[in-house]
Order: C-alpha cells, then sequence, then structure tokens
C-alpha cells in the first residue's frame, strides 16, 4: 500500500511499515499545505494517510473521502515503536475510506 505521513509524523516510523511504500508530505513537497487540500492531493496516489494531528476529523469533513486515515493518540517514536504490532495490524485491516483512531499507550 502507499502510504502518506503527515508532517507531524516521525519519518523513522516507516520503517515499522515494511512492505508498503511510504512518504511524507514534505518529501512530495507538500509541506505546509493544510489538511483539507492535502487530503485531496493525496487521495489520488495514496491508500492511506497517518497522522497525528488530533483534531483531523473534526475539523475536515472526511465524508466521501476514499483514502484511510489513521490518526495516531501521539507522535512520539518510542511510543508507536513499542506498539508496532497494534499499529501495524491496524495498517494491514484498514479499508479505503475508513477512519481510524489508534490509542498508543
Amino acid at each position: 500500500m502507499n502510504i502518506l505521513l503527515d508532517e507531524c509524523v516521525p519519518w523513522p516510523m516507516h520503517r515499522l511499515l515494511a512492505g508498503h511504500t511510504c512518504t511524507t508530505a514534505q518529501r512530495r513537497g507538500w509541506g505546509g499545505i493544510k489538511n483539507g487540500d492535502l487530503l485531496r492531493l493525496a487521495e489520488s496516489e495514496f491508500g492511506l494517510f497517518i497522522t497525528s494531528d488530533q483534531g483531523i476529523r473534526y475539523q475536515q469533513n472526511l465524508a466521501g473521502r476514499q483514502i484511510a486515515i489513521i490518526e495516531l493518540s501521539t507522535n512520539k517514536l518510542r511510543r508507536i515503536e513499542a506498539s508496532v504490532d497494534v499499529v501495524c495490524s491496524a495498517v494491514a485491516a484498514i479499508r479505503p475510506a475508513e477512519f481510524l483512531r489508534l490509542e498508543i499507550p
């Protein structure tokens, strides 16, 4: 799956997502683009958008979006790495247009 990591997600997280193609908004030249426009751009190339922006589901109208979105409860890399099984399971299970808030202990 092609995965876009939001600016607020640490890049080293891509190592946890073996078997997937990952890039960041910054690497695509999309740094600083607001979430609504970013999601519109991402939908044509990516199957999954991972963010730790806690307000995305409230700030954006996600109805009708085709891209799947995972919202991480933290952007702390050590906590994400400690929850690698939870993250990988969520990535494997998520379907197009689905939104999932993933609580990272």
